[in-house]
């Protein structure tokens, strides 16, 4: 039996050498002439989307389907071509196309979510998780085409076939589709952007976000970890977004003063001549001492005022309150357009405890902590100055 080798090739195998050879040297020739053309384009317009599509390789992916459309045409013009052997040809030949056509699908996807990427719109809606979706159905898509192609096959055929294994398909799966639904949802809903802070206890994530894609969202910790997080988690399950506090250009204070309840107790006449030369006070407690000198007056006429019982009096913890209220809205560092608030809460084996609730001007962490600091060294500092004493065990 001679060896393969030795046995001559049929005459139309040399014309359809000659035919591929023709379509690469096209293929080379075309690209290289394009790719000249639209770089010096791209270099006088400065366009950011050329270098998009150029790192993306959408042209030269979209050159890949010449040298298929020049054997396409040229094949059926060989003489003598066998039928199976054309046959065995047309099917490479198409499937060819089907490769490079998702290839080319992907690139413009990328191409797409790149130019996204630089519009400021981008850090409030991410794009990304659908962008991948759509690679996916794309890559399923062209496979049950190319399948198709191979076996003769309406593609319809291929996917009315795939209903018994749904199932199946759905557990392989589960995370991509359960992902797609929450990368929507996500998107639509505007729950997560990149760059928001959320806060995720059960998966320890406390950070900023980095990363929204089909299956995942990826949390940079605020000790540099990272968390992945299964996009679908965050629409199952409860999540704190501090993109609120950004927004609105103000990091809430909420913290307490505790005070020794023995401490408590009426302003002396001594006590008020020294507390109007505070600045911050005078304009309060002139009103305060007039308001009451008429109340006692009115209803407290035939009692006798000596006895501190009767009659309203000021108190060193109250006055202190409206010290804190007048300090905190004349501070650089709050927000005077959120609320400011001082109040006392229930009392407690701990003492009285008397809360701030403000919001600061700056939201950058250790501004805030700087802040807050700040305020709380001075109150802290000034407490005898009104005979308080802070709670301690």
């Amino acid at each position: 039996m001679p060896h393969l080798s030795s046995l001559p090739l049929p005459p139309y195998a040399i014309n359809i050498f000659i035919l591929v050879g023709i379509a690469l040297a096209m293929h080379q020739v075309a690209l290289r002439i394009f790719l000249l053309v639209f770089t010096a384009v791209g270099r006088k317009t400065e366009s950011k989307l050329h270098g998009i599509i150029l790192r993306r390789k959408v042209i030269s992916r979209a050159f890949m389907l010449l040298p298929a459309i020049i054997i396409s045409f040229g094949l059926p013009l060989i003489p003598g071509v066998a039928a199976e052997v054309f046959n065995m040809l047309e099917k490479a030949v198409n499937l060819y196309f089907v490769i490079a056509s998702i290839t080319i699908y992907d690139s413009l996807l990328s191409v797409v979510l790149d130019f996204y990427s630089l519009r400021d719109r981008s850090k409030k809606v991410s794009i990304t998780g659908i962008i991948q979706a759509l690679k996916v159905i794309g890559i399923f898509f062209g496979f049950i085409i190319a399948v198709s192609f191979l076996a003769e096959k309406s593609p319809v055929y291929f996917l009315s076939g795939l209903g018994a294994f749904t199932a199946i398909l759905l557990l392989i799966f589960r995370d991509s589709i359960l992902g797609l639904v929450a990368g929507i949802q996500l998107s639509t809903m505007d729950l997560v952007r990149k760059e928001d802070w959320i806060e995720i206890p059960k998966h320890g994530a406390d950070g900023e976000v980095i990363d929204i894609s089909l299956t995942t969202v990826q949390v940079r910790n605020w000790d540099k970890t990272i968390t992945a997080i299964p996009a679908y988690e965050l629409i199952s399950s409860s999540f704190k977004n501090w993109r609120g506090m950004k927004e609105c250009g103000g990091r809430r204070i909420k913290r307490s003063l505790r005070f020794d309840i023995n401490s408590i107790r009426f302003l002396t006449e001594q006590d008020l001549e020294y507390l109007r030369k505070i600045k911050l006070l005078k304009p309060y407690l002139e009103n305060k001492l007039s308001e009451i000198e008429k109340s006692n007056t009115a209803c407290f006429s035939d009692v006798d005022l000596s006895v501190l019982v009767n009659g309203r009096r000021l108190t060193n913890i109250g006055t202190f309150r409206a010290y804190c209220n007048a300090y905190l809205r004349g501070h650089p560092g709050i927000h005077k357009d959120l609320i400011i608030m001082v109040r006392q809460l229930d009392v407690t084996e701990f003492g009285l405890p008397l809360e701030l609730y403000v919001f600061t001007n700056d939201t950058k962490w250790t501004v805030y902590e700087d802040i807050q600091s700040d305020i709380f060294d001075h109150l802290l500092s000034i407490l005898p100055e009104f005979g308080l004493k802070a709670y301690q065990r």
